[in-house]
């Protein structure tokens, strides 16, 4: 494109800005819930659903109080399920799947004849890793997933089918696929890219997904029990997350239309990709790195509260004046998901010998709670959300900064499919209604047009 197209298009580009800017007061003029928010900050009611629950507060006479924060798969807390497979220090995301799927609690014969199920389904045609991954290399992850999910298409001999034993034959597919396809798309990055040797290794059969993770994505493929337990955590808090939030309601969106899992799955990808969704781990990372470089002592609490500070006022960091990791659209007094991980991430750093940086973590918690109560005149303290220990805890157990999105999106296929499977119930299309801003205007012929 040479300089007077660049120009051009600069020029369409401020027109666009131009012409497609809605002021605030539009929306309110024609009581439209922008962002599907209702003006409390609660989600706007679009839909039911059996898969997952996200509470956070409660809605009393009308108004909104906070509470202590609770996340249920199929009604079953949580909490609750992470505490027993603690106890008895298993592994239980494949217990996570077949609860979300299937709506119970496997017993041991269940789970073991599920497992073998997902170990069926987890291997790649013939030469998909050649043809789909390796010869066309992305420098990003989460797109390369995309076109991997895309391709999965093609290698289905009934890839359009909606009933429900194919959709699910296909969600097992791609549940059991794709932790594969991310760290393949990972190795083939890093060797064309960063100029790495290639390393590939299979995944192993008697392992589960989170030590299949760690093996594959390890040149010796060495990794410690408690690595994978606390990868196992990951996956499973990060599985599911009711039917309203952004990725969960574009699969719902896309398959009420009849598309197949495929397209939908990445659908759900396209959507935890937007920084605004599944980006914000990565977000606090940069901005602990960020905090490290300009304080130049950690253990002094008002040097830390001092550079918050400038954060807050939109002078450091990314100027938008956040701290990332406090606050949750739904979330007030407490993040469930954040509670566990916090706890797992403190005796990790115990074991990995990274105590001072955990701590310093936390007073970024501790202060940066203090600091937004008080300038926002707030009744309680943001709650730290599951973001804010979450890089962390990748950084410990070695995962790069590249696959900190796609271990989310590998958790939450879980939930997608099984908000697939849900809505493929329901016949109705997903329909809304847009209001056009568009005066009437006469067509003008081409001939007549200046």
């Amino acid at each position: 494109m040479d300089k007077k197209q660049e120009e051009k298009l600069k020029f369409y580009a401020k027109e666009i800005e131009r012409n497609n800017k809605i002021k605030k007061e539009v929306y309110e003029n024609y009581n439209i819930k922008r962002g599907l928010r209702n003006k409390n900050g609660t989600g706007v009611l679009v839909g039911v659903t059996q898969v997952g629950d996200v509470s956070g507060y409660k809605i009393i006479d009308g108004k909104k109080i906070p509470s202590r924060g609770e996340l249920y798969y199929r009604g079953y807390p949580l909490t609750e399920i992470v505490e027993d497979i603690e106890r008895d220090k298993r592994l239980g995301f494949e217990e996570i799947i077949y609860l979300l799927l299937f709506s119970k609690l496997a017993n041991e014969d269940e789970l073991k004849s599920f497992k073998s199920i997902l170990v069926e389904e987890r291997a790649l045609a013939d030469g998909f890793f050649e043809d789909i991954i390796l010869k066309v290399p992305g420098s990003d992850i989460m797109n390369k997933m995309m076109r991997s999910m895309l391709a999965l298409y093609t290698y289905d001999k009934n890839p359009d089918g909606t009933d429900a034993l194919n959709v699910l034959s296909q969600s097992l597919s791609l549940i059991s696929k794709i932790p594969i396809l991310a760290v393949y798309s990972y190795q083939v990055k890093i060797h064309n890219f960063d100029k790495k040797s290639l390393i590939i290794h299979n995944p192993d059969d008697r392992l589960t997904i989170a030590e299949n993770i760690l093996q594959m994505l390890r040149n010796d493929q060495a990794y410690e029990k408690v690595e994978a337990e606390i990868l196992d955590l990951m996956l499973i808090i990060h599985a599911e997350h009711g039917g309203g939030n952004n990725s969960a309601f574009a699969t719902h969106v896309v398959s009420s239309s009849g598309t197949d899992t495929y397209s939908a799955i990445a659908a759900g990808l396209a959507s935890l990709k937007g920084p605004k969704h599944g980006g914000a781990n990565l977000k606090v990372s940069k901005m602990l790195k960020d905090i490290r470089e300009n304080v130049d002592d950690l253990d002094d609490r008002s040097k830390i509260k001092a550079y918050l500070e400038k954060i807050l006022d939109k002078k450091a960091f990314d100027k938008k004046g956040l701290i990332y990791g406090l606050g949750h659209a739904v979330y007030t007094l407490s993040d469930p998901r954040a509670i566990l991980l916090k706890k797992k991430a403190r005796e990790l750093s115990i074991i990995k010998g990274r105590e001072e940086d955990f701590h310093f973590i936390e007073n970024v918690e501790k202060i940066g709670k203090d600091l937004i109560s008080q300038r926002q005149n707030r009744p309680y303290p943001p709650c730290a959300n599951v973001d804010l220990y979450s890089g962390f805890v990748y950084d410990m157990l070695k995962i790069p900064e590249e696959l900190y999105l796609p271990m989310f999106a590998i958790a939450r296929t879980v939930g997608w499919s099984a908000h697939r499977l849900e809505q493929i119930q329901d016949e109705k299309i997903i329909r809304p209604a847009y209001k056009s801003l568009n005066d009437r205007r006469d067509y003008l012929p081409l001939r007549e047009r200046k």
